[in-house]
């Protein structure tokens, strides 16, 4: 298994962008290349800049710039999370349950950034 995986952020990021998959093929047809296929996309994304930037721990300011773009995309996925709450694409329970993960990620991503030499060699 790569190193990458073993982050407890790597972990919860892939089980959000697992979910958000589940919950997307629900969404109406029309949203297939819209919203079902922005959400989609930030979700995983926020997963391969992890694994991006865990690969370049050399170089603390790529490290650093990697994990800004995953926080980014974890953002950007609960804009489109509370657009799919906005058409009742999903419920309020799985708004919540979805935005606890995403605060989760956030705060450990955060945290990777504001303390880098925990994972640079």
């Amino acid at each position: 298994m790569s190193k990458f995986k073993e982050l407890l952020v790597f972990q919860i990021a892939f089980e959000q962008a697992t979910e958000i998959f589940k919950i997307s093929q629900k969404f109406p047809r029309e949203e297939i290349y819209s919203l079902t296929d922005q959400i989609r996309r930030s979700s995983r994304s926020v997963c391969a800049n992890i694994a991006e930037s865990y690969r370049k721990r050399k170089y603390p300011l790529h490290f650093i710039s990697k994990l800004t773009d995953a926080d980014a995309e974890n953002s950007e996925t609960e804009v489109w999370l509370d657009f799919a709450r906005a058409h009742s694409y999903i419920d309020e329970k799985t708004l919540i349950e979805c935005r606890n993960r995403n605060d989760n990620i956030g705060r450990l991503l955060g945290s990777m950034i504001n303390h880098p030499e925990k994972y640079i060699f």
